[in-house]
């Protein structure tokens, strides 16, 4: 069945998604005779927002920032821990001591060198509400942050915070800024990263340099111009013309021509990010949960994932990392049937057309927008009104995300892989990212509890637990994990070292161009 023949029929039942991880096809490797030079044109597929890398909340932004800053611990393709500006950890016994030993070899962008004092301040200024930092909560149970000497931290904690590893190994809670340069990091970010920053022209581009003095060796590139093309003909069109090196997000119905194309190669990786529909629980209707089951009734989630996606994933009940300890594989997702949503949104007193909603979607994401029409003629067959209005990234995030102010959305977050970062973050009633202003008392005594839980087995049963209620209450509609891909000119090389393990963040430290 055609693309435009589903759309005229949103009953269609179309063929499977991807169900195994998706690996390169025809990309260049990193092993051949790197070559140092020239500025790599990249197509961003969205627009970046906030640069400090404290506050920001957005994938966008941190995706041209990892190559800014580094974090003072990372994790490998396993996700394991490893030492980054940090040359070794020690973590106490009773699990209320992290202590850093510092490597000293680190210059920050300003020329000066990294100390234990920039991790303290950096820690601190995470830690401090007035900041307000995304991932303060990370930082809650820290006691105080010890300072021996210029290359020792001890980060003492109050409680047992059994991820808070994890969590700073990620380029945010774990980023080491100069001591003091935080009210410049929103407008000239300064870090330690391979990249330094040079301008940004708020949604058009990002310009990078190489930082010579990188402690890891300096990177092949000049540099980096992130240009931000959210529409994503114009950015496969420059692709194609040779006017960008490199884009990401290949446009879903033109993978396979991009596949088949000789000037051309492709990276793709499972998964990119989960998405979902957000039902506003400050909205009176949804504050019902059979509004909110209803709602997931309604969805053919199969044909949406084939209709906006062209295929380009895989259905999930749950939004856990697919290869994590935490994935609850006993979920399965609800089938369309619109009888029965008919019935439970009666049951809750709003019969056919009693129910208006506004349907918000940001253009950032094309894929949302075609979702929201698509879903829009399922929540008509319903009895429910609905209007959906496009908005920019920035207006979404200003709306949506700050505000409040939306009744039905839908986002996608990129890949946390680390459970507490996922779960804490977007269901806990005082979670940074619950902007659907979810408040579960179950939710949140599970989700306190498992950040005393050291065993990691044990803690994944818990978010198990956690991912039940979810669902059970319809707290969300989970949808689908999205395939992640970077189309490139055959010149640039090293493209298999882009991606980061999460699967969401970008490094070009170890990327050239062949010309």
């Amino acid at each position: 069945m055609k693309r435009r023949e589903f759309l005229g029929s949103t009953a269609a039942v179309l063929g499977g998604a991807i169900a195994a991880p998706i690996l390169g096809t025809g990309f260049a490797r990193a092993e051949d005779m790197p070559k140092t030079g020239g500025t790599l044109i990249w197509g961003h597929s969205e627009t970046t927002q906030n640069l400090d890398m404290h506050k920001t909340g957005t994938a966008s932004t941190g995706r041209v920032l990892q190559n800014v800053h580094c974090s003072i611990v990372t994790v490998d393709k396993n996700f394991k821990v490893i030492p980054n500006l940090a040359e070794s950890f020690e973590v106490a016994p009773d699990g209320l001591s992290y202590t850093f030993k510092l490597r000293k070899d680190v210059k920050f962008h300003n020329g000066k060198p990294m100390t234990a004092a920039d991790v303290k301040y950096s820690f601190e200024r995470c830690k401090d509400p007035a900041t307000g930092a995304v991932n303060k909560p990370v930082f809650d149970a820290v006691d105080a942050i010890e300072t021996p000497d210029d290359y020792t931290v001890i980060v003492k904690m109050s409680k047992v915070n059994a991820p808070f590893l994890a969590r700073v190994a990620e380029n945010g809670a774990g980023v080491v800024m100069p001591a003091g340069s935080g009210d410049e990091q929103g407008k000239h970010p300064i870090g330690c990263g391979p990249f330094e920053f040079v301008s940004r022209e708020f949604g058009n581009k990002v310009i990078l340099k190489r930082f010579d003095s990188y402690f890891d060796g300096p990177a092949y590139l000049d540099g980096i111009e992130a240009r931000e093309i959210t529409e994503e003909t114009v950015r496969l069109t420059g692709l194609q013309t040779g006017e960008l090196h490199m884009i990401d997000a290949v446009p879903p119905d033109r993978m396979k021509a991009v596949e088949a194309d000789a000037k051309l190669q492709v990276h793709k990786w499972f998964p990119l990010n989960f998405d979902f529909l957000n039902l506003n629980h400050t909205f009176e209707p949804f504050q019902n949960p059979k509004v909110r089951e209803a709602f997931d009734y309604m969805i053919d989630k199969e044909a949406l994932l084939q209709g906006a996606l062209w295929g380009n994933g895989q259905l999930t009940a749950s939004p856990s990392f697919p290869t994590a300890p935490s994935y609850n594989h006993d979920l399965k997702q609800r089938p369309q049937d619109i009888d029965k949503a008919m019935a439970l949104l009666k049951e809750a007193g709003y019969g056919p057309g009693k129910l208006e909603i506004v349907f918000k979607v940001t253009t950032n994401y094309p894929y949302h927008v075609q979702s929201a029409q698509i879903m829009l003629e399922w929540f008509q067959a319903a009895g429910v009104k609905v209007k959906i209005e496009q908005l920019t990234w920035a207006d979404w995030l200003s709306q949506c995300w700050v505000n409040k102010d939306f009744q039905v959305t839908m986002m996608n977050f990129f890949t946390l892989w680390e459970p507490d970062f996922l779960y804490y973050s977007l269901w806990n009633s005082k979670g940074a990212f619950n902007y659907r202003g979810i408040k579960d008392p179950v939710i949140d005594d599970l989700t306190e509890k498992a950040r005393g839980v050291v065993d990691i087995a044990a803690r994944a049963e818990i978010y198990k637990k956690v991912q039940q209620q979810v669902f059970d209450q319809t707290h969300d509609v989970i949808l689908w994990f999205r395939n992640g891909s970077i189309g490139a000119q055959k010149k640039v090389m090293g493209v298999d070292t882009i991606v980061e393990p999460n699967g969401s963040n970008f490094n070009f430290h170890k990327t050239w161009l062949n010309a």
